[in-house]
Formats: C-alpha cells, sequence, structure tokens
C-alpha cells in the first residue's frame, strides 16, 4: 500500500460524492489517497481494522475462510463504497479478509485507489456529522442485502449463470476495462471447482461474450453476457441504483 498525497479533487467514491458539499470538505483533511496493488489485504480475519478504504478505482473481495482453508467470496465493495464497515457499529475487526482483487480503469495491471481514514477519526466524525452517519447505514444495509443475495445466487444458480454475474459486476467495479484473473482466482470467487470456471469460461468466450488470456479478463459482449447471467446482477444494481437516487443523492429516509 502506497499512500499518494491529500485528497485535491472531487471524490469519485459514490459514498462521499453523496455527501452535502459542506459535509465532504470537512472529511476531507482527514483523508489519504492510497495505491493497492493486487492482492494487496487491507485487514485479515479478527486482526484490528485500523483504517477504512472509499473505494475509488478497482474492487476489494470480502473473503470467508473456513478451518481447511478454503476461501469464497462473500461480498465485494467498488467505488459504490467503504470496506471497515464493522467499525461503524463498535466492531474493531471482522471475520472477513478483504482483498483487493482488480485495478482500475486504464491500461494494465496498475493499482486501484482509495480514500483511506483513520478508523479513530472516522468514528469521530459519525459523531459529529449526522449525513455521514446516515449514509453509511445506509450503505451497510445495501451490503446486507446483497451478502443475502449472493447466497441464495451460490445455492440456486448454476456455475455459468454465477460467472456471468461476477464478470459484470467485475467490469463495472473496474471501469469498463480488462481485469486481472485467474481461474483458480474466479474458482475462489465463486466456491467452485477450477475445472467448472474454465468449461463455463470457454464457452463465454467462444460464443464471443468475453475474452481472456495472460492473466486478463476483456468482456466483449455486454449485452449477452447480461443474457446469460441470473437475474441476480439486474437486481444488484437495482438496489445501488436505490441507494444512490437516480441522480447520485442518496433518497430520504422516513420511519413511521
Amino acid at each position: 500500500m502506497a499512500f499518494v498525497n491529500g485528497v485535491t479533487n472531487a471524490p469519485r467514491n459514490r459514498l462521499l460524492a453523496a455527501l452535502p458539499p459542506e459535509d465532504f470538505n470537512r472529511l476531507r483533511p482527514r483523508l489519504d489517497v492510497v495505491q493497492l496493488p493486487g492482492r494487496a489485504t487491507l485487514y485479515a480475519p479478527g486482526e484490528p481494522i485500523t483504517a477504512v478504504h472509499f473505494i475509488e478505482t478497482g474492487y476489494v473481495s470480502m473473503l470467508s475462510y473456513l478451518s481447511s482453508g478454503d476461501a469464497i467470496e462473500v461480498g465485494g465493495v467498488g467505488p459504490e463504497g467503504i470496506t471497515g464497515l464493522p467499525v461503524l457499529f463498535g466492531d474493531d475487526s471482522d471475520t472477513c479478509e478483504a482483498v483487493m482483487n482488480g485495478p482500475g480503469p486504464g491500461p494494465g495491471p496498475g493499482p486501484g485507489t482509495a480514500l483511506r481514514m483513520d478508523a479513530g477519526l472516522f468514528c469521530a466524525e459519525l459523531d459529529r456529522t449526522p449525513a455521514f452517519r446516515s449514509l453509511l447505514m445506509r450503505t451497510a444495509l445495501y451490503q446486507h442485502r446483497q451478502v443475502a443475495r449472493m447466497a441464495a445466487c451460490n445455492g440456486r444458480h448454476s456455475t455459468d449463470q454465477r460467472l456471468a454475474r461476477w464478470l459484470l459486476t467485475a467490469q463495472d467495479r473496474s471501469g469498463g476495462g480488462p481485469f486481472p484473473m485467474t481461474h483458480e482466482l474466479l474458482a475462489t470467487m465463486l466456491g467452485v471447482r477450477r475445472a467448472g470456471v474454465t468449461v463455463a469460461a470457454g464457452l463465454f468466450q467462444r460464443a464471443g461474450l468475453i475474452h481472456y488470456g495472460r492473466g486478463h479478463i476483456q468482456v466483449t459482449d455486454r449485452t449477452g453476457l447480461e443474457a446469460r447471467a441470473c437475474e441476480c446482477y439486474g437486481l444488484a444494481r437495482q438496489a445501488l441504483d436505490q441507494l444512490f437516487g437516480a441522480k447520485g443523492q442518496p433518497q430520504a429516509l422516513s420511519c413511521h
């Protein structure tokens, strides 16, 4: 992880961009721009979460481990969200590992980027900025719903449907360009055997939906890939639109 400099531009993270300008300007001095190389661990299971990361480019996989050492992706965070949400609820660790799983847009396997905030400063700002806390609570609810949807998807949908869903989501989070990925890592993400991923990816490539080679995947026919995906991809996109609203602003909540 490399620190670059302070925040000088408007945020590319959708969560921060949805804040009122005066609230973001108050947070700005507490944010550091960091580069996150592929496979960098932001925090490990059971270890203290010392900082939260508002992802700007690339995407982070949340991995859950079994006693055998096998891992499966149970959630993901891209430029729409934040890592380290347990801190929001007063906890200082997680049962999952947060791993940078791809770069941002642009040629080559460059690092992803994020805006990093110290966990202690983050907690202080939650009390100081009600709009910040409210938006984060909505984000936590969104991520909870996505974990529930992913559990249903992994239990009921075929490998090729789930692979199409994962590739579309990865393309959204990586800015639309090619992203680094191997069949072995895809098998981990989906919780299936590598042979199953190889068969499904081969079918997609022969159909002209994707192109892969040298550890990178490019979606070449997005419409065709969406037709192969299960409904979970569309529902996830709909939930994200509901979180931020049509114009990128969080929709109002009302309690009855």
